[in-house]
């Protein structure tokens, strides 16, 4: 049985105070953090409570990090709620996604934003996405390197239908939260390099605002080193439940 709404306005209330502490204490933390709650393996009855009691509290979206699941439930649920993709794309999905999700999270090959791009020139869209970065170089993780991020970035130029709206990672799996803190300030620092050199040339396909980093057990540490988003689920649903 899901938590009631009073509960979700409870638990949201919380986080949102630990953000703005968090941002208190850190010069290098964003203006503003926008807070995601990772619906996955919840009912969709579940997410609807989470949303209605979290928006007037600044729930900013829904996240899914399947494309059955985030359709499952956007077919169920009221228009207005809003839906990030956060989960690893693959090529045959991009055209379930497209128009499903408002932004996508993990943009992490050139054959995935070339699909992108083919399918929303299609639909006459523009589609706001991304970069996922692999900044720790784990092979268990998707993502691109570091080192690739400024070539992708030029390349996207003949993308009409992407706009690279900033950075995305996830950090490794550690006990202590401060493990992470070099891999969310090494996403920054790639973040803000890349506003610079955009600058310069001044591509309009590029924005580079986001920083999508932190998670339930070290989203205070990626707020004190710049995320502008966060991705929250059992931090706000609980243990996860799988079937």
């Amino acid at each position: 049985m899901g938590l009631p709404a009073a509960d979700f306005a409870e638990i949201i209330n919380n986080i949102q105070a630990e953000i703005a502490a968090a941002r208190a204490r850190s010069a290098n933390a964003a203006p503003r953090i926008h807070l995601l709650a990772v619906s996955k393996t919840r009912p969709a009855a579940e997410a609807a409570a989470c949303w209605q009691a979290g928006q007037p509290l600044g729930l900013a979206a829904l996240a899914e990090n399947k494309v059955q699941e985030l359709l499952e439930k956007k077919s169920k649920l009221p228009a207005d709620i809003r839906w990030h993709f956060i989960g690893h794309l693959q090529t045959n999905k991009v055209k379930q996604v497209l128009g499903q999700a408002e932004l996508i999270h993990s943009l992490d090959s050139w054959h995935l934003a070339e699909e992108i791009n083919r399918r929303a020139e299609t639909l006459q869209i523009v589609v706001k996405c991304l970069l996922e970065v692999n900044v720790a170089a784990e092979s268990s993780k998707f993502g691109l390197r570091p080192d690739e991020l400024w070539d992708f970035c030029k390349s996207a130029r003949d993308l009409p239908g992407v706009r690279i709206c900033g950075l995305m990672t996830v950090a490794p799996a550690v006990d202590n939260p401060e493990q992470a803190r070099p891999v969310f300030a090494e996403l920054r620092s790639l973040r803000d390099e890349l506003r610079q050199r955009a600058e310069k040339v001044a591509y309009s396909h590029l924005d580079l605002q986001e920083l999508s980093m932190g998670m339930s057990n070290d989203y205070k540490v990626a707020v004190e080193e710049g995320a502008t988003m966060v991705r929250l689920g059992s931090l706000i649903f609980g243990a996860r439940v799988y079937r």
